[in-house]
């Protein structure tokens, strides 16, 4: 399991390798460390790493992959990065700027069900289609308000693994002075 880790400006590629009960082996930016990691309560650790002890608090902030974490002496805004979190950030830009989002098949699956049809404008939390994979029903939504420029699967197609399905056209925003968006026409 691979994350990437923001601590302030810095980037940190953090890696777990083996775990065995408590024992850890993790790799940050390639450089391995074997570490004894308890639990203490919830939001609060134990890290042993030779022969040291630190004690850590993580405090979530507003419900996303970013958290405050305190230590003895110090306090850091840490922000995991994971493919979602990418993902979302990835779709959020492309929404700002207008242009076009293709919607991929994370993993091999079946379409259920197509709910859109090309040149229909969507709305954000729309749901666009149903990708059945791994037993589950997935809903593949837009996220801003856009138009349906390709439709590339139908109904009851089987499709691949970042195999696109959907190309969803965003008109782009302009930011006021006031730091909200507005969109252009």
């Amino acid at each position: 399991m691979s994350y990437e880790v923001k601590i302030h400006d810095r980037i940190a590629r953090v890696e777990l390798l083996s775990r065995q009960g408590d024992q850890l082996l993790v790799a940050v930016d390639g450089k391995e460390y074997a570490l004894d990691f308890v639990q203490l309560n919830k939001g609060s650790y134990s890290i042993l790493y030779r022969n040291k002890s630190y004690n850590v608090e993580l405090i979530p902030v507003n419900g996303v992959r970013k958290y405050h974490v305190n230590t003895f002496k110090n306090t850091y805004e840490v922000e995991i990065i994971d493919a979602e979190a990418k993902y979302l950030a990835s779709r959020q830009k492309q929404q700002e700027t207008g242009g076009a989002e293709v919607i991929t098949a994370p993993i091999p699956g079946k379409v259920v069900k197509v709910m859109v049809a090309e040149g229909e404008r969507v709305e954000a939390g729309q749901t666009l289609l149903i990708l059945s994979a791994m037993k589950m029903e997935s809903e593949f939504k837009s996220a801003a308000p856009a138009v349906v420029k390709q439709l590339k699967v139908s109904e009851g197609q089987s499709v691949e693994a970042r195999e696109e399905m959907v190309v969803l056209g965003y008109e782009a925003k302009e930011r006021r002075n006031d730091g909200t968006m507005e969109r252009w026409n």
